[in-house]
């Protein structure tokens, strides 16, 4: 699928736990999930943490592309960190430069408010992306660590933010 055709493209919106997801999207997902981290990063890690099975995953389907062309995965207060987190995010490299990431964001956050309602949402964020993530209300909360090769900053969205 070429950028101009998913520009054309409406896409289909989905947040389900881990039990509603098609054994096809499961597929998909974990599909962009390797390509993006593990292809393009670089990164060889243990994706499958075991947190898939108790987090929310959110995708963005596009008709003419195999794989979702925007995902993060929400998981609650406690399951990685004492607050909510979203992590896993991405967007295709199809996707990329049109604002999708911030939606993908934004919708994020807004889930989380409904699913998990008042509490703060931290994210392990590439450091090269703080300024992005700033820009929706997170702040650093520590100094830049490595993680699977990649400068990493954990952030932090209080419930204050949520105005933002």
């Amino acid at each position: 699928m070429t950028a101009s055709a998913l520009a054309l493209e409406v896409l289909v919106w989905r947040c389900v736990p881990f039990d509603s997801l098609t054994p096809r999207e499961l597929d998909r997902i974990y599909a962009a999930r390797q390509r993006v981290f593990a292809v393009e990063q670089g990164c060889a890690y243990l994706d499958a943490d075991g947190r898939d099975e108790v987090a929310h995953h959110l995708a963005a389907w596009a008709p003419a592309a195999a794989e979702p062309v925007a995902y993060a995965r929400l998981l609650a207060p406690g399951a990685k960190y004492s607050d909510a987190s979203i992590g896993r995010v991405l967007t295709s490299l199809e996707a990329r430069g049109r604002g999708l990431g911030r939606e993908l964001m934004e919708r994020s956050l807004a889930l989380v408010e409904v699913i998990w309602p008042a509490t703060a949402v931290r994210i392990s964020a590439q450091t090269r992306l703080e300024g992005f993530y700033a820009s929706l209300g997170f702040v650093a909360v520590g100094t830049a660590y490595l993680e699977d090769g990649i400068d990493h900053t954990e952030m932090l969205r209080t419930v204050d933010a949520s105005s933002f």
